[in-house]
């Protein structure tokens, strides 16, 4: 029997809307869950989604690309990658699986709203296949660091992660349910699919492929490259959205969504991609800087999309773009620091060599993160490894759920943007968080950081090991330096030439 083509029977078939008889219509989808911002059904019904696929299509290709990941991992079972790779790249992997994989589960949650809730048939279309993809997502991700569990038990918390009150969980959670799990349909559409996946995720995952392949980790590569596949289509649920909303009067309820989802989305991008890329991947395999990836792929191709859209930048553009200068940076030199409350182990990344490489890239950096490093190198050298652990709490971001910090050192410019609301002061690492903030103040007051909660006897015993505990870090999960210090060897070496000079 001869098939129709796609093209002939799909706007039918996928043209799903009705009028109720049994309920009314705001019965059948509330506002409060479809966040259709008063614009008409009819309206929505204009919605065209770009990327469109039959069910029996989907089904194929994701089974070419499920064949395709499996086929690898299994060909290579053997391979000594995990004995061969570089301790910074395997510090990739941990932070990767543990911050990701059940973040994606919660994205499927998020599809799964908009899937019953979107008031567009298309949306609601896009978004099954999104919600697949999302499971999809979250079984492979748990399924390929298994295998490693029993050489590593670090590799455990790509799925116990999200379970646990670990700092860096807490900070990924509150981002999570931000912007997928507490959101309308609508929200999730332009917050998550637009703002976050096009924004942010899509280029994360192709530039993670790219160096995967570049370490050696084909595994990894190809698993990766399957996911940013499904990101790149169902990432185009938002755009469609986007139009009905500005076209129907709407653009100041969309920009501050997407302002807020750019701001929130930035802070977790900056301190997992900007220390993986510039820090943890080994010196010969960089082919870029953060910044110059922020630049390329942030400003040059994610700013056309907003204004294509005819959207504004957000008021903070400029601002974040400075970021891109240290904040990263500063994350770094934090998770360095407080490498006991981790669950992967962080590769310093300052020998002398990657010390030039950075202040070719971020000129003045020796001067300002240089000279703090230059303190923890002085201790390592002269024995005194104790001096290099935190001995007090920092003040954390109220909204990033991350310490505060900026630049050290002759750059210095660490400030705390504290907030009085309802009695109590918030504080935050930027007018940006703080705006976010004063966005709905309701949504975040009565939330909790780690060191609130520390302040108000909730970790017991209050000290480091009661801490660990409540974050569920056990004997063999706890993070430490990833290179064991060999790297100050270098600077021992540095300075013994100088002295025998």
């Amino acid at each position: 029997m001869a098939l129709l083509e796609r093209s002939d029977w799909y706007d039918i078939a996928r043209t799903t809307n009705w009028t109720p008889t049994y309920v009314s219509e705001s019965e059948l989808f509330p506002d409060l869950m479809t966040g259709a911002m008063g614009v008409p059904m009819e309206q929505w019904e204009s919605y065209d989604e770009p990327y469109k696929t039959s069910y029996a299509e989907y089904v194929k290709i994701q089974r070419e690309k499920d064949a395709g990941a499996y086929s690898v991992k299994a060909a290579l079972e053997r391979s000594r990658m995990y004995e061969e790779a570089d301790p910074g790249w395997l510090s990739i992997l941990k932070s990767h699986y543990g911050a990701i994989a059940l973040g994606e589960y919660a994205a499927m949650s998020a599809e799964a709203r908009m899937c019953r809730f979107g008031r567009a048939p298309g949306m609601r279309n896009m978004a099954t296949f999104g919600m697949m993809d999302e499971n999809r997502h979250a079984q492979i991700q748990l399924y390929f660091p298994h295998s490693y569990c029993s050489k590593d038990r670090q590799f455990d918390w790509a799925h116990k992660a999200y379970h646990t009150n670990e700092w860096g969980a807490i900070a990924a959670r509150h981002a999570f349910d931000d912007l997928f799990l507490s959101r309308s349909a609508t929200d999730i559409a332009v917050m998550l699919t637009f703002a976050f996946e096009t924004g942010f995720t899509n280029m994360q995952f192709l530039g993670l492929a790219a160096d995967a392949a570049e370490a050696g980790d084909f595994t990894f590569s190809s698993l990766i490259s399957s996911i940013q596949t499904d990101e790149s289509r169902h990432a185009q649920i938002g755009g469609p959205a986007l139009q009905i909303l500005i076209a129907n009067g709407r653009k100041e309820e969309a920009q501050k969504l997407v302002d807020v989802a750019i701001a929130r989305a930035w802070r977790l991008f900056s301190l997992l991609t900007g220390t993986a890329m510039d820090y943890a991947t080994p010196l010969h395999h960089r082919k870029q800087s953060f910044k110059e990836f922020m630049r390329e792929w942030i400003v040059g191709q994610f700013e056309r999309s907003l204004l294509d859209m005819g959207l504004d930048l957000p008021w903070y553009w400029d601002q974040m773009i400075n970021e891109f200068d240290y904040q990263h940076h500063a994350y770094q030199m934090g998770i360095w620091f407080w490498r006991p409350t981790l669950w992967w182990n962080v590769a310093a990344g300052v020998t002398p060599d990657c010390r030039d490489w950075l202040e070719e890239k971020y000129p003045g950096w020796n001067d300002s993160f240089g000279q703090a490093w230059d303190v923890i190198i002085d201790n390592l050298l002269a024995g005194r490894t104790e001096l290099t652990y935190p001995e007090t709490l920092p003040i954390v971001c109220n909204m990033s759920q991350i310490p505060i910090c900026a630049i050290p050192g002759k750059g210095w410019n660490v400030k705390d943007y504290p907030l009085d609301y309802k009695g109590r002061t918030y504080h935050f690492n930027s007018e940006i968080d703080r705006w976010v903030f004063q966005q709905d103040p309701v949504r975040y007051r009565d939330h909790l950081t780690l060191v609130d909660r520390f302040l108000a006897g909730h970790i017991q015993p209050p000290n480091l090991g009661g801490a660990l505990q409540y974050m569920g870090l056990a004997p063999g999960e706890i993070g430490d330096d990833a290179h064991q210090y060999s790297w100050v060897a270098a600077y021992r070496d540095q300075r013994a030439e100088k002295k025998a000079a």
